[in-house]
């Protein structure tokens, strides 16, 4: 059963992003694309560009692409910090904005059906193993 876990997640994981990414290609984004404004999103908008790196656990220079890319399409913007001109912070454009509203309904209408048949009992203890296999994986160098 322990050796059947890991990829057991990683096959969920990549249905889940398969099917988000059809569900989004109309929107003409890749799904590093994506996956960056939900993560700016969730993580805050203002953040630099360092702490987004950080929250996704990707280098800076592969962050900057996508979010070039993210800039010529419109959806954020970068604006400099009043407290260090040196650094931008990230935050949606108006666009973006729409473009994460469309997301989310597609996002939430792809959850429920996927957890179709799964109790919010079973989702919990799920969640629960997830939360201390990471915390496991945090402490290991």
């Amino acid at each position: 059963m322990r050796d059947q876990f890991p990829f057991a997640v990683a096959r969920v994981t990549r249905r889940w992003r398969k099917l988000l990414d059809e569900r989004l290609k109309d929107l003409g984004v890749t799904q590093a694309r994506w996956t960056t404004m939900v993560y700016l999103q969730r993580g805050g908008e203002g953040l630099t560009q360092r702490e987004l790196a950080s929250l996704m656990a990707i280098e800076n220079p592969t962050l900057v692409r996508l979010l070039d890319s993210l800039e010529q399409q419109g959806l954020i913007e970068r604006r400099l910090c009043q407290h260090d001109r040196r650094a931008r912070r990230l935050h949606l454009t108006a666009d973006g904005e729409v473009f994460m509203e469309t997301l989310n309904k597609r996002a939430e209408a792809l959850r429920e059906e996927m957890l179709n048949g799964v109790t919010e009992q079973e989702l919990s203890v799920a969640l629960d193993v997830f939360n201390k296999i990471l915390v496991n994986g945090e402490r290991i160098k």
